[in-house]
């Protein structure tokens, strides 16, 4: 069985749509730079409100790959 070392790397994502379009926006942008993404990790999640209505959506993410 092969040997799984990760780096862990935190990244904050947001959007104005949904949590998961966050969770999107900041893979999408990271996988641009980095490679071998393997899994990530939601650890916080919370909005910015206006006018008493939820005008974004941020989460923090922890992202692993793989080291080559």
């Amino acid at each position: 069985m092969q040997d799984h070392v990760y780096k862990v790397i935190e990244l904050a994502g947001s959007s104005e749509k949904s949590i998961e379009d966050a969770i999107v926006t900041a893979i999408g942008r990271a996988s641009q730079t980095l490679k071998n993404l393997r899994w990530f990790e939601v650890v916080q999640t919370r909005g910015h409100l206006e006018g008493g209505r939820v005008k974004h959506w941020q989460v923090v993410l922890k992202v692993g790959f793989t080291l080559e």
